[in-house]
């Protein structure tokens, strides 16, 4: 059985180039056109990942006019589509435009046919992949992790913890910088639970005035204070038979932590003014960015109430931790707010992607999010630049991604560290790094290393 062949459009309007991208291209299936009308036909038709586009289309052979138009519309009704635009009219301005258009890559005529097929090759490999991470992405969406995108061992291995505490009626804290995504796992625990059919009820206890924050925890009876007018129930038991998702557990101050626990250790509470004690059946899972271990050491926390509330730890590792993971949810957030304020941004240049992974941020997923949604807001091109971004990265502290630089700089500290366990030893240090002297020595003059 033969492998299907990929779908290939080449707009071109010469005869002689159509014959010769006919032969070049023979392992796809490739559809010639021979101007606009004709290449959106085929396009609507056969769907092309990859098109090739000639910019000098009639009625204007001689110009651009038309070919620029044609991929204007080309890439409106086909945003996922990977289009090479070849031309010979005014190769640097054109190849300018038509990258800031949304084009995937620029190629100058005269054609050399063995170089446009890696272009091709690598068009459709590209093309391959952003399908899979939309996949995925979608995939994720339809999951109980709702929201949740990664592809992070790291993050798998707390979606794994949570998979399997969630079921176990124990109180869980989160551990994490902010936003790092702990609403979107405590709503995970509670979905994966069997109280998935209850409410999942969330106060932030560092958002809330201390004296409006245990009225708002137990809720109160009428008259108990000026201005309580009727009973009111509280956010504890609003959430009978859910989840109580306590957010910013380390901002609770001390007098709630002792009538906190009492609730706990009870599963009963009293409202304000009240005399009655009520039962009620929540699980608990709270989180926090702060160190407890340190407040309890400095006593700004209980240690009974830490216990309680943490029979099962998670921490989530932030943003720069999670390999791959900022690109992945950049995407995300593009698509998303695409959608939301009606734009039709392609996508982001290669000095963004590289802003992105080197960028260090400290306000991780939320504030990644928030980036992403501005520079889709101020982008005036197809592609989102770095300067959209607007990174301030230092030179320093960019991603090196280039297979040989990586393999040097990994082969230079290696050395560096050998011959520091070594104590200058030649002999000793080979022997770490499992090499020969010759080969040792060879690679100290390779990379001008002073021993």
């Amino acid at each position: 059985m033969t492998e299907e062949k990929r779908n290939l459009m080449v707009v071109e309007d010469d005869p002689g180039l159509q014959r010769q991208y006919k032969w070049n291209f023979e392992a796809y299936s490739a559809t010639i056109a021979g101007d606009r009308t004709e290449a959106l036909a085929i396009l609507a038709e056969k769907k092309p990942a990859v098109v090739t586009l000639d910019l000098g289309l009639p009625p204007d052979p001689d110009g651009t006019t038309e070919g620029f138009a044609t991929l204007e519309e080309i890439l409106k009704l086909a945003p996922h589509t990977k289009v090479i635009v070849a031309s010979g009219h005014g190769a640097h301005e054109s190849a300018l435009k038509a990258i800031n258009m949304g084009a995937y890559d620029f190629y100058e005529k005269p054609v050399d046919p063995d170089q446009l097929g890696l272009i091709v090759d690598r068009a459709f490999r590209l093309y391959d992949l952003e399908a899979e991470n939309r996949r995925l992405a979608e995939a994720a969406g339809a999951t109980r992790f709702q929201g949740l995108i990664t592809g992070c061992d790291s993050m798998y291995k707390v979606c794994d913890m949570v998979e399997r505490v969630a079921p176990a009626n124990v109180s869980v804290m989160l551990l994490g910088a902010s936003g790092t995504g702990k609403e979107l796992l405590a709503r995970a625990v509670h979905n994966l639970s069997d109280r998935k059919d209850g409410r999942f009820v969330a106060i932030n206890c560092a958002a809330i005035p201390e004296n409006l924050l245990e009225s708002e925890l137990f809720g109160y009876e009428k008259g108990a204070f000026t201005g309580a007018v009727k009973q009111t129930i509280g956010k504890i038991e609003m959430a009978q038979g859910g989840t109580l998702f306590l957010d910013e557990i380390g901002d609770l101050q001390f007098p709630l932590q002792v009538k906190l626990l009492r609730f706990l250790q009870e599963r009963v509470i009293e409202r304000i003014g009240g005399r009655r004690e009520i039962p009620v059946d929540v699980r608990v899972v709270c989180a926090t960015h702060q160190d407890l271990e340190g407040d309890i050491a400095n006593g700004n926390f209980r240690e009974d109430l830490f216990y309680r509330l943490s029979e099962i730890i998670i921490n989530i590792p932030t943003l720069a931790d999670r390999e791959g993971d900022a690109i992945l949810l950049s995407k995300a957030f593009l698509s998303k707010f695409n959608d939301d304020l009606k734009k039709q941004i392609m996508g982001f240049s290669q000095d963004a992607l590289v802003a992105i992974a080197s960028y260090n941020w400290p306000g991780n997923v939320r504030e990644l999010e928030n980036r992403i949604k501005r520079s889709v807001i101020m982008c005036n091109g197809k592609k989102i630049t770095a300067d959209d971004l607007e990174l301030n990265i230092k030179e320093d502290q960019v991603e090196v991604l280039n297979l040989k630089v990586v393999r040097e700089n990994a082969d230079i500290r290696a050395i560096n560290k050998a011959m520091a366990q070594a104590s200058g030893n030649v002999s000793r240090a080979a022997k770490i790094l499992g090499v020969s002297r010759p080969t040792f020595y060879g690679l100290v003059k390779q990379y001008d290393i002073v021993l």
